[in-house]
C-alpha cells in the first residue's frame, strides 16, 4: 500500500501546477516513502491537462470537463487515493525537503493525532 496520497486541484493555473509537481517529485523523501500524486484539473482551458500529460506521465490525471468547485474535486481524489494518508495540497505550493517524509513518519509515530500538516513559508522564508 502507498504511504501516501497527494491530491492537487488545478484550475487555470499551469505553470504554479508544472512548479508544484516539480517540487513533490525532486524533494527529499527517504526511499521507504512511497507516494501518489493526483491531480484533479476542474476544467482549465490554459493547457494544464495537456502539460501534466505530456511532463508527469506518472501522475494521475482527473479531467474534469466543467468547474466542479474545490471541495467537490478534493472529494474526488480523495475518493481516488490508494494512500494510506491524504495530502491536500494547493497548486501554488512547493514542496521542500524531507517534507513530506516528515509528515508520514510524524503520522505513523503518533496513531491517536487525526490532522498532520506542513509548516507554510513565504517566498522569502519567513513564516
Amino acid at each position: 500500500m502507498l504511504d501516501l496520497s497527494i491530491v492537487i486541484v488545478n484550475w487555470n493555473v499551469c505553470d504554479l501546477l508544472r512548479r508544484c509537481l516539480h517540487s513533490i517529485l525532486s524533494s527529499g523523501q527517504q526511499p521507504a516513502t512511497s507516494i501518489e500524486i493526483i491531480v484533479v484539473d476542474n476544467g482549465s482551458t490554459d493547457g494544464s491537462v495537456e502539460m501534466v500529460r505530456a511532463e508527469f506521465p506518472g501522475v494521475r490525471l482527473i479531467a474534469n470537463a466543467d468547474n466542479r468547485g474545490f471541495p467537490a474535486a478534493n472529494n474526488q481524489g480523495i475518493a481516488a487515493a490508494r494512500g494510506r494518508y491524504v495530502l491536500l495540497l494547493n497548486p501554488d505550493t512547493e514542496v521542500v525537503g524531507d517534507a513530506l517524509a516528515t509528515m508520514v513518519a510524524f503520522a505513523d509515530a503518533h496513531p491517536d493525532v487525526g490532522i498532520v500538516g506542513p509548516q507554510l513559508l513565504n517566498p522569502d522564508g519567513s513564516v
